[in-house]
């Protein structure tokens, strides 16, 4: 600072600034200690994630390759830590628990497919060798193969429903949704059950509301309702009664199939609805065990909710639609 006096005279006034300099050269070395400390950390954190997530990777595919030598049975061990790899890890072992679960419903299907072929087709076979061997006799001849022609009915029917239940389950076009009226269809398939029913003198029955809608398709609606009238006749009560309901619960548009008979024991309740899958007490029924199966592909297909209930006695089941979107 420079100050002129009147006299003439003039002060200069200074201050050594060395101690600014001498600051200044510590921050830059405190900055460039800084970042190389943060360098060496980074460097130390990415070699430890980097053997963390190769020791994850290495895991999944050492349990792979177990899968793969020896079967569905083995799972990725979970660590504990609640992260994305546990998640992961989770979420693996859920698709193998599915895969498991889908391979055992082949099998399942692939063993009950050759037992209920095999009766028919081994019946066919005795017949025709018997006639193979035997004189031409018209009369006799007429009944075998009408008997035959009976058992490949009853084959054909099988393969039919198996290859309808894989095209409702495979259906990813929503085309033929429509808003529907659940009374209307289920009125229709009372309507046409009604002659068996009263054959098999079986009350049947529909109450509820006079409009239930619902979206979506109509021709699928009316089967997944068919087959479940169909099974309350036939495994209700001699004599007894069966109700179809129509009903909004809670603004859920709900059809509901109720009967009489003997009912199916709740811990059953899950295996119903797997193909070919009959109960003790149904064995020696008509049927072949995959009405229920394309209830339940109907079902999947309209996101619809079914439900099982014990009627006391006998069985209730409701079919819970969604509402139509206005």
């Amino acid at each position: 600072m420079v100050e002129t006096f009147p006299s003439g005279d003039r002060l200069l006034v200074g201050r050594d600034i060395s101690d600014l300099d001498s600051f200044a050269d510590h921050i830059k070395t405190a900055v460039i200690l800084a970042a190389a400390l943060i360098f060496a950390l980074a460097g130390m954190a990415s070699i430890l994630v980097t053997r963390r997530t190769v020791g994850r990777i290495e895991s999944i595919n050492a349990t792979s390759r177990a899968i793969m030598l020896s079967g569905l049975d083995k799972r990725i061990p979970l660590r504990g830590t609640n992260d994305e790899w546990d998640r992961v890890a989770e979420n693996l072992n859920l698709m193998l628990d599915r895969i498991e679960t889908l391979m055992g419903e082949v099998k399942q299907v692939s063993d009950n497919v050759a037992h209920d072929l095999r009766t028919p087709l081994t019946r066919m076979r005795g017949r025709l060798e018997r006639a193979y061997h035997a004189e031409r006799i018209g009369e006799n001849d007429q009944l075998l193969i009408g008997d035959t022609i009976a058992d490949l009915d009853a084959v054909l029917r099988i393969f039919s429903s198996l290859t309808r239940i894989a095209r409702i389950e495979t259906q990813a076009r929503k085309g033929a949704y429509r808003t529907v009226n659940l009374v209307e269809i289920a009125s229709e398939v009372v309507e046409l059950y009604d002659a068996a029913a009263e054959q098999d003198g079986t009350c049947l029955t529909i109450v509820g509301d006079r409009e239930v809608l619902a979206t979506g398709d109509r021709d699928l609606i009316f089967d997944a309702i068919a087959n479940l009238v169909d099974n309350a006749i036939k495994h209700g009560r001699a004599g007894g009664q069966v109700v179809v309901a129509n009903e909004i619960i809670d603004g859920e548009p709900v059809v509901s199939i109720a009967d009489d008979g003997s009912g199916i024991p709740a811990d059953q309740y899950e295996h119903v609805f797997k193909r070919f899958y009959r109960l003790e007490h149904s064995r020696y029924t008509p049927g072949n065990g995959l009405g229920l199966s394309l209830v339940a592909a109907v079902a999947r297909l309209h996101g619809a909710r079914i439900e099982m209930l014990d009627n006391s006695p006998g069985l209730k089941l409701k079919l819970w639609f969604s509402a139509p979107t206005s």
